[in-house]
């Protein structure tokens, strides 16, 4: 009888296609899935390690997974919070059978089997063990199984060259690492032929290809586009959809804009952080409220139809009452569809880690507060403003879809009658807005998928 494996997975849609390819590696050793984490022989979880609360999330699941796998099942924590922590980790909870971080195998070889599955890395002497060989392959490279719903996650390249004040994940992820574009090609192609939306990851997502052209590419040559525009533009035409997420607001330049608003789907995941250019400057970013607001207003200027998001971090050291004002007036000017706001993590390691101007947690906390109950009215109003309009849906699942507006699992949905067929595009008549999420009905029969 086959082995059974249940892996649980948090943080980012990056971490989710991690899990793909750990999926992908166990049912090609000869695992089968468990329906439960109580019936399985293998319980993973691929942890999270980005900031304070994901860390806790993490542990907490892992005790709980503890507590609740059966006599004999092997417990093993991969992921972020693993290579970073991994000897806290493997002393804070015995529990554990084994710690496996970058480079270290999840399951043991054996001769009926393939490549023990790990998470690979270029970065020598990364994880727990550094003394362990690190394999020869890396993650991303091992396979995929098909998508089950009409869209999936694609993750571009690992790593990032970026060192900006408050996050450490250059520090185990390693530099960027661009995946070449025919393995990227193939990578759809085994997603399967019912794929209607791709959602391309990465920590530096337009710096896509750099690391890989030759010198004289970097900085790009006039006239010639970046790789992350020919990106697009090669998946465009083989997809209905292609949604691009967390872009650095200084690589957003015109032809990236245009090659987005080109392919049908102008949805702009804007990593701003903060508006006040001296925080802004202490954060190690690019830009200030003005700039973004001039860059907001040119792609609305293209694309009357161009949703926008924006995530902040409140809180960050030196932050003043003026910076956050700041903020709260850009929220307003702005008009973004969606935004997430989160308090600022100390991470170890970090520029801003150990500073002397930290805001007191409350402080933050409150702030925080202001900023979502603003974008919260300003989201509800947008939503408001489509009702009566007709938009194209893709129906991810019976009773569930989502036009460009909304990105899978971050923003609200369209909530239609459970008859449309999964997987196809419906011409829909949004009758009622209800918070984030919108009701419509069909008006029109479905269109061809590309």
């Amino acid at each position: 009888m086959a082995e059974r494996y249940w892996l649980e997975t948090l943080g980012c849609p990056k971490n989710q296609v991690d899990s793909e390819k750990l999926v992908g590696g166990l049912l090609a050793e000869g695992y089968e899935a468990a329906s439960s984490p109580e019936e399985a022989d293998l319980v993973v979880v691929n942890t999270c390690a980005f900031i304070e609360a994901a860390r806790q999330e993490s542990v907490d699941t892992i005790l709980e997974l503890a507590s609740s796998r059966r006599d004999g099942a092997r417990l093993v924590a991969t992921g972020c919070l693993a290579e970073r922590h991994g000897p806290e980790l493997a002393a804070a909870i015995p529990e554990l059978d084994l710690v496996a971080g970058f480079g270290v195998a999840l399951t043991p070889p054996r001769a009926d089997r393939g490549v023990p599955v790990a998470l690979g890395t270029t970065r020598a002497g990364a994880g727990p063990t550094p003394s362990a060989p690190l394999p020869s392959f890396d993650l991303l490279n091992l396979p995929r199984p098909a998508a089950t719903a009409p869209w999936a996650y694609l993750k571009v390249a690992e790593g990032c060259d970026r060192r900006c004040g408050f996050c450490a994940i250059s520090s185990f992820r390693g530099k960027q690492r661009s995946r070449p574009l025919e393995v990227l090609l193939d990578e759809v192609e085994a997603l399967g032929p019912d794929l209607r939306e791709l959602v391309i990851v990465a920590q530096d997502l337009a710096s896509w290809g750099l690391d890989r052209t030759a010198p004289d590419r970097v900085p790009p040559v006039p006239g010639v586009s970046r790789p992350i525009v020919e990106l697009v533009r090669t998946l465009s035409a083989r997809l209905a959809r292609v949604r691009l997420l967390y872009l650095y607001p200084s690589s957003l330049d015109d032809d990236l804009i245009a090659a987005m608003i080109e392919s049908g789907l102008p949805y702009f995941d804007l990593s701003l952080q903060h508006v006040s250019r001296p925080l802004v400057e202490k954060m190690r970013r690019w830009g200030d409220g003005d700039r973004f607001l001039e860059r907001i207003a040119s792609i609305r200027s293209a694309a009357p139809e161009a949703t926008l998001r924006s995530s902040f971090i409140l809180g960050y050291p030196g932050e003043t009452e003026e910076d956050h004002d700041e903020l709260l007036a850009f929220l307003e000017e702005a008009q973004l569809d969606w935004a997430g706001f989160f308090t600022f993590s100390e991470e170890p390691g970090t520029y801003a880690a150990g500073r002397p101007d930290q805001v007191p947690a409350e402080l933050a906390l409150a702030r925080l507060r202001e900023c979502s109950e603003l974008q919260d009215a300003i989201t509800a109003s947008r939503r408001e403003d489509l009702v009566g309009t007709t938009l194209e849906v893709l129906v991810d699942s019976p009773g569930v879809g989502r036009s460009h507006r909304e990105a899978p699992e971050i923003d609200g949905l369209v909530l239609l009658p459970p008859t449309l067929p999964t997987g196809t595009f419906q011409e829909v008549l949004v009758t009622a807005a209800e918070g984030p999420d919108l009701r419509a009905r069909p008006a029109g029969s479905a269109r061809a998928a590309g």
